[in-house]
């Protein structure tokens, strides 16, 4: 009795540490959104999901990322406070929920744009590895959002000031990451290529890899001249290619450290035990949840041969 008596609070417990965190995320509204002016007519909006970009053209606002489910009037709501011209354009990143389920709530005559492989991605993706089942917005909402735009290798959308660049270097974080340049202002969305300076999700569910991220983003920091600015998938302040590059360091670390552990024998469970955070890698953020660590460890493990 004793025992049950332990699990049943135990159990309640759970369920009130759930509830209170579900109680404390940020309810989607225009006030739990922020906005930061970058340079120009480009800002970056805060919040809700992955961080979204707003350039404003002579001939409209073109968006990169819409957020996740609930967000999508929100942003609307927020890109008004910055702009009264309407949203002609929109650049999905890559095919995760958190940023791409606005999409579903834009007029039917936006333009949205996406990679090739994204786009046939978003519309059967329910599942990130590490993380689990998530929805499908577009399979709730069928004929809305979807890109009706792809591009390959790159795309060039517009000229002068208004240019925008988007090119595909290789799978990262998913097999369809969408590199965005503004070059008239020096600027680029990397997306979750480099979400945070931490271990990024490595998403082998959706085409992403562990062994070719750290080149794929070296391709863009190589490949895309002039860049001054980076806006990062989820960071809250924006960064430099410099740091870019010590991000590559840190992912060539991290799956050199992992390949030394399967050379050696040991089991994907004990490298994601023993991987820590290099001290040398200053403010950046400590492993996620065990099991998301093993599953990119699994990842590596089966890439490498």
């Amino acid at each position: 009795m004793k025992r049950l008596s332990v699990l049943g609070t135990l159990v309640i417990a759970g369920a009130l540490t759930v509830a209170v965190a579900a109680q404390q995320a940020p309810q989607p509204s225009v006030d739990n959104l922020s906005v930061e002016k970058v340079k120009d007519n480009l800002w970056v909006i805060r919040g809700g999901g992955g961080n979204t970009a707003v350039f404003a053209t002579s001939k409209g606002l073109t968006v990169v990322d819409t957020k996740q489910p609930g967000w999508g009037q929100p942003l609307l709501d927020k890109i008004k406070t910055i702009s009264d011209k309407p949203i002609t354009t929109v650049i999905n990143t890559h095919t995760h929920y958190d940023h791409d389920s606005g999409n579903v709530l834009m007029p039917a005559s936006v333009e949205i744009i996406a990679q090739v492989n994204t786009a046939k991605m978003m519309a059967a993706s329910d599942e990130i590895l590490g993380i689990g089942k998530v929805d499908n917005i577009f399979k709730s909402n069928p004929g809305k959002g979807l890109p009706k735009t792809t591009f390959k290798d790159k795309m060039t959308i517009g000229k002068g000031a208004d240019q925008i660049n988007l090119y595909y270097f290789g799978p990262a974080h998913t097999g369809g990451d969408a590199f965005v340049e503004f070059p008239a202002l020096h600027v680029m969305h990397v997306g979750d290529t480099f979400f945070n300076k931490g271990l990024p999700i490595m998403d082998g569910k959706n085409g992403g890899s562990g062994v070719q991220f750290a080149d794929t983003v070296e391709k863009a920091l190589n490949g895309v001249k002039g860049v001054e600015t980076i806006i990062n998938g989820h960071a809250s302040t924006n960064t430099t290619p410099a740091d870019m590059k010590e991000f590559v360091a840190f992912m060539r670390e991290f799956v050199a450290y992992v390949q030394a552990g399967k050379k050696a024998g040991k089991t994907p469970e004990q490298v994601a035990k023993e991987w820590t955070t290099p001290a040398k890698y200053k403010g950046y953020q400590p492993p996620p949840a065990l099991t998301r660590v093993q599953a990119y460890v699994e990842l590596i493990y089966s890439e490498t041969k």
